[in-house]
């Protein structure tokens, strides 16, 4: 009797699973459709997320917020911060505008002030790369895409392709004792209404108060995020933030599964949990392509040369929307990065390491350069000399060939070797960001790379 029950019993099962690969084959389409919406999506609620955060921890948009100091290992509003530049950032409304955006001539440090569209590209990089041979600065009228109005003399115009922007400037910053030049120079930059600027309003600083909570990082918050919110904000999103033309092959993929501009999809449960298995599967896969070096040369990765301006390629976009967000055009910076050592092994606390270049194999850049250690977790890592970045800033012991070496580990070096000495924390695991801001063509052309890091013991 038992064993005809159990027969029943596995009859039961595997009629329940064959019904259930019958549905989920029925519905392939709204899995590899939910997949590929997400990835596509991804950039747009991330960016939404951080605009919304920002509003809450940094300050209201539509005025500059001048970062006076660096971030430290507590900071969680942006993925691989950097502590090279003091940033000016705003999130700006292009329903309010237009704007005027204004930069005073600077020839004592490099700047660079990327403009973002809701879709993390960059559709303007006005700074030291763009502003002629000695930087003299420029005025700039920001505008919504259909805007047909008379430009006043003097003016340059940049067309914003959607209503969510982000600038996102940086200010080369040569450690902590150079914040009060850097202060002065993050003052000269100004943007208001055109109306302010036409009847010579002078900025003025908003009111405001950070919320008391603290709110989640963006990060967090999309992780937590079930997915009919995700394709709701995304559909929402696209209503102001219109996809560009390139991008009408996936919006027909879309409109099969029910997700168009400014409407609600209408699933059905099995839809709905279709959707979310793709949008799982979508996830499960960036994160084990982002664990294998693809296309490394001595274990470093450089970002492809379409960072900042995407096109169609979805994936990048949406993994740089993870690990990056706020990423700069090539032309002004590259992000060489790695995880592992010279034999392809983790980068790990628990061992000491040691980056060496060569004489006159330094990182070929006309502004500077430097190497930012964080946690697998992709933040700053805490540490007592609360050092997270070393670089041609940095008075840095040579070699007597002329050769630099940078060591990389959770102890305290010989004390010839503390200026060289970038920390991470014992035991846990660890990458590596370069920055080569304003890259010479040998870099942008690959002929020059990131040395290998060398496993001590």
């Amino acid at each position: 009797m038992r064993l005809k029950r159990l027969k029943q019993a596995g009859w039961i099962i595997l009629a329940v699973l064959l019904t259930t690969v019958v549905l989920l084959y029925t519905k392939l389409d709204y899995i590899k459709g939910g997949a590929e919406a997400y990835v596509f999506g991804y950039p747009l609620v991330m960016m939404e997320l951080t605009r919304q955060t920002a509003s809450q921890s940094i300050g209201p948009e539509n005025h500059l917020r001048r970062v006076r100091q660096f971030p430290d290992a507590s900071f969680r509003d942006v993925v691989r911060p950097n502590v090279d530049t003091l940033y000016t950032t705003a999130f700006i409304d292009m329903k309010q505008g237009p704007w005027v955006f204004e930069m005073p001539a600077n020839q004592q440090r490099y700047e660079v002030m990327p403009f973002m569209d809701a879709w993390t590209n960059v559709f303007a990089a006005p700074g030291s790369r763009m502003n002629g041979k000695n930087n003299e600065g420029g005025k700039y009228l920001l505008v919504p895409a259909n805007w047909q109005g008379q430009v006043p003399p003097g003016l340059q115009v940049l067309r914003a392709p959607t209503q969510i922007v982000w600038l996102i400037g940086r200010t080369q910053t040569n450690g902590a004792a150079d914040f009060a030049l850097v202060h002065t120079l993050q003052d000269g930059l100004q943007l208001r209404s055109l109306a302010d600027w036409q009847a010579n309003k002078p900025e003025v600083p908003p009111v405001w108060r950070p919320q008391a909570e603290k709110t989640l990082p963006p990060i967090v918050q999309m992780r937590q995020m079930d997915v009919m919110h995700f394709f709701s904000n995304l559909s929402k999103l696209m209503q102001d933030n219109p996809p560009a033309p390139a991008d009408a092959p996936m919006l027909e993929n879309m409109r099969r599964i029910g997700i168009t501009p400014g409407a609600v999809a209408d699933w059905s449960w099995l839809d709905k949990n279709c959707i979310a298995l793709g949008r799982w599967l979508a996830d499960w896969k960036i994160a084990q392509e982002l664990k294998k070096p693809r296309d490394a040369v001595n274990g470093w990765v450089t970002p492809p040369a379409n960072l900042g301006n995407y096109g169609t390629d979805y994936n990048i976009r949406a993994v740089v929307a993870m690990i990056g967000l706020g990423a700069n055009l090539p032309a002004d910076a590259i992000y060489p990065s790695a995880s592992v050592d010279s034999h392809k092994r983790p980068l790990d606390g628990s061992k000491r390491y040691r980056l060496h270049f060569p004489p006159d194999q330094l990182p070929p850049a006309r502004a500077f350069w430097s190497v930012t250690a964080y946690g697998t977790d992709d933040f700053l890592i805490d540490n007592p000399i609360q050092r997270h970045a070393l670089g041609s800033r940095d008075a840095l012991a040579k070699n007597a060939d002329g050769s630099l070496d940078i060591y990389l580990q959770a102890s305290t070096p010989p004390d010839k070797w503390l200026a060289n000495w970038l920390p991470v924390k014992q035991g846990q695991g660890f990458v590596l960001n370069a920055r080569l801001y304003w890259p010479m063509p040998a870099a942008l052309e690959a002929r020059w790379h990131m040395p290998a890091i060398e496993a001590l013991d």
